[in-house]
């Protein structure tokens, strides 16, 4: 994810990892059913190119998330989201995952440099102030390749853990989870899509992040790029239930436009059958 993107950038090649952007193949429609398991060897160990925490950037990042974090709290967006949270649907829905369990981690993929940009504080507070709000929300993990030392540092005071394996986005949901992504790039829903393609485990993500509706929009759009890269997440359109959020203010339209909540449903395996063009 790049931190400061502030729009959907459907219209030029994805740089993320190893995908590759192709133009949809015309022709003849193939359909078939694709279930991956997360390969090890595309978990890639991780450390920050800076190896030591700096004291004095970290006490000056943690002043500024904790005003950040208030912020935030006390804005009518952060109001407007908990209503939302809370209302009698979302939170059945929320329930339904969750099933027997009391708590669903949350694993934070691509929250960007937080220390060098405004739009990933936000991000992240809100993603603390959820933790601290609401009771079903269990352990907070947190990746980004780019977190410096002292990024993960301050991430660890504030209760989060930084993954050490570059997962690529590709945990599968053996339990219900939160996966908070908000503005990642395509390609990374896609692998957490891809990585949990079967009835069970898809039942058991909550997903936080662009909206799906808006790609489906973008594909449908004459002379536009479609990417590979979407093929699942177009694909989970027709189980997933998706709630817009609210930015409420310009304060909060980098950080959350286009952003939804998405919950999977899929009943039967040939809902999970992939058309390719």
């Amino acid at each position: 994810m790049t931190a400061s993107a502030k729009l959907l950038a459907l219209d030029k090649p994805s740089q993320n990892e190893n995908w590759t952007v192709v133009m949809p193949r015309r022709g003849k429609k193939r359909i078939h059913s694709l279930r991956h398991n997360t390969p090890e060897a595309e978990q890639q160990p991780w450390v920050p190119t800076e190896l030591e925490s700096d004291p004095e950037r970290e006490a000056k990042l943690i002043q500024k998330m904790e005003f950040c974090i208030k912020k935030v709290e006390s804005s009518r967006f952060y109001q407007n989201f908990s209503e939302q949270v809370e209302n009698p649907e979302i939170l059945d829905s929320f329930h339904r995952v969750l099933g027997f369990e009391l708590k669903m981690p949350m694993v934070i993929y691509g929250i960007g440099s937080i220390e060098s940009y405004e739009t990933p504080r936000f991000q992240l507070s809100l993603a603390i102030l959820m933790k601290r709000k609401f009771c079903w929300i269990g352990d907070v993990e947190v990746f980004d390749p780019i977190l410096s030392a002292t990024e993960s540092r301050v991430l660890e005071s504030l209760g989060c853990s930084v993954l050490s394996v570059n997962e690529q986005g590709r945990r599968r949901a053996t339990k219900p989870m939160l996966f908070y992504m908000p503005h990642c790039e395509a390609g990374l829903y896609n692998n957490l899509l891809q990585a949990n393609w079967e009835l069970e485990l898809l039942n058991h993500i909550v997903l936080f992040g662009n909206s799906f509706e808006m790609y489906e929009f973008f594909s449908e759009i004459k002379n536009s790029i479609v990417v590979e890269s979407t093929m699942h997440v177009l694909a989970a359109r027709k189980f997933a239930d998706e709630y817009v959020i609210k930015t409420a203010s310009d304060d909060y339209f980098a950080a959350f436009h286009d952003s939804s909540w998405h919950f999977f449903s899929p009943a039967l395996d040939t809902e999970l059958l992939l058309v390719k063009n």
